[in-house]
């Protein structure tokens, strides 16, 4: 069988099934494997098993084939094998009840922990990454006196990343880890893919409405908040709604050879549709982050006592914004240069890759939300108002007339009767 035979459908299956079967009655001769033994004496049947064409074997032999590429695990450069009897029949399996190929030797033991080491610093990281993006959100929504546009902003985008979390942890455990589903490669698992890189998308462009935020309120003096929140919601998932379109379009009608099996796992060349938005808004962000620099610089040299804090703030917004752009693009800055596989820096580059890419969400809910000034100062308020129990001192009953008595608490003096 061809080492190019990647079967991904039942159809494709079929056709390989007869592109077999017309193998061993064709052929004439012993060279390629799969000549008639009659003449030689006992042997077993050349038979498509479902995953492999085996030859017609002598009895007593070995047949070896390549294991098949399209299982999810499998090493097509490693060999399966399958024992024909000494009595011209193919090795039968007790335990399973049938006729059994060798296929333990596809896996590459070795690879598969890494590989599964990788799925898990992925599930992890995203999981931590979740839960503080969702309390961030809580936290923001609870505390009606932090409403404004720019924290609206910052909730647009812990909500893109919460999503993509979330989508991640729905794709590692419906797809990643479930080989019959990357097999028979259904169009859920596709749309899911689409989604979740929809939202990968909306991260960056909301960080994009980050950048564009700040410069925007530092530059320009006069400019209506509710009008940039409406251009910021247009830009941070408008954006992304484009380009997922056409990469969806793409990979969908104009398919490449064997780029629209195992759920669109394979990356082949559609890539660079998603790199042109994430290369384009870390590249925004620099130059709106320099005019910003330059900006505050130039207003603290003038008027270095008025608006101390409002520049403040400013910084503070600044610092956070410009530790997530290298972060936040750096998976997309190591790409090009992806070590090859197998290799002695594939280990580092899938690591370093996967704590960074599932952490950002962790990144940027430390950044703008629990570092945030404002939001400590509300829930130190709110934590003093829970915590205050007025002092109780000396509680003591007096006359004050024949109709009455009082309970008089008294606070360092007796009031005024």
């Amino acid at each position: 069988m061809s080492d190019s035979s990647i079967y991904t459908s039942v159809e494709e299956v079929r056709l390989a099934e007869q592109d077999c079967i017309a193998r061993l009655n064709g052929s004439s001769n012993t060279e390629d494997g799969f000549g008639d033994f009659t003449t030689q004496g006992l042997f077993c049947p050349g038979l498509f098993d479902g995953w492999t064409c085996w030859p017609s074997t002598p009895a007593g032999e070995v047949a070896s084939e390549p294991c098949p590429a399209f299982i999810v695990g499998f090493d097509p450069h490693r060999s399966a094998y399958k024992i024909c009897e000494e009595n011209g029949e193919w090795y039968f399996h007790t335990v399973f009840n049938k006729t059994w190929s060798n296929y333990t030797t596809c896996v590459n033991k070795e690879d598969l922990l890494f590989r599964q080491m990788v799925i898990t610093v992925h599930t992890v990281g995203y999981s931590i990454s979740l839960v503080a993006l969702l309390t961030s959100l809580m936290i923001f929504g609870y505390f009606k006196s932090l409403r404004c546009a720019r924290i609206t902003v910052h909730m647009n985008l812990f909500a893109s990343f919460a999503m993509n979390n979330l989508l991640w942890l729905l794709w590692n455990n419906l797809v990643v880890y479930r080989t019959e589903v990357v097999s028979h490669n259904p169009i859920w698992c596709k749309v899911l893919h689409v989604v979740l890189y929809f939202f990968l998308l909306s991260n960056y462009s909301w960080m994009l409405c980050e950048g564009l935020y700040l410069h925007t309120v530092l530059v320009s003096a006069f400019v209506s908040e509710t009008k940039l929140l409406r251009g910021m919601v247009l830009l941070g998932w408008g954006l992304p709604v484009k380009f997922i379109i056409i990469y969806a379009y793409q990979r969908a009608f104009h398919p490449l050879p064997d780029s629209d099996s195992i759920c669109w796992m394979e990356e082949a060349n559609y890539n660079i549709i998603l790199l042109i938005p994430v290369v384009g808004t870390v590249a925004f962000n620099i130059i709106f982050l320099c005019n910003i620099l330059r900006v505050l610089y130039v207003k603290l040299r003038k008027q270095p006592q008025a608006g101390s804090g409002a520049s403040r703030a400013s910084l503070q917004a600044l610092r956070a914004t410009l530790l997530l752009i290298p972060l936040l693009g750096l998976n997309y800055l190591v790409t090009p240069f992806r070590p090859n596989q197998p290799g002695a820096w594939e280990f580092a580059y899938e690591m370093v890759s996967g704590i960074t890419s599932s952490l950002q969400g962790l990144c940027v809910a430390i950044l703008f939300c629990f570092c945030n000034g404002e939001v400590i100062a509300q829930i130190k308020r709110k934590w003093r108002m829970a915590t205050y129990r007025p002092r109780a001192n000396s509680c003591t009953v007096t006359t004050v007339s024949v109709r009455k008595h009082l309970y008089v608490c008294v606070y360092g003096s007796a009031p005024n009767l």
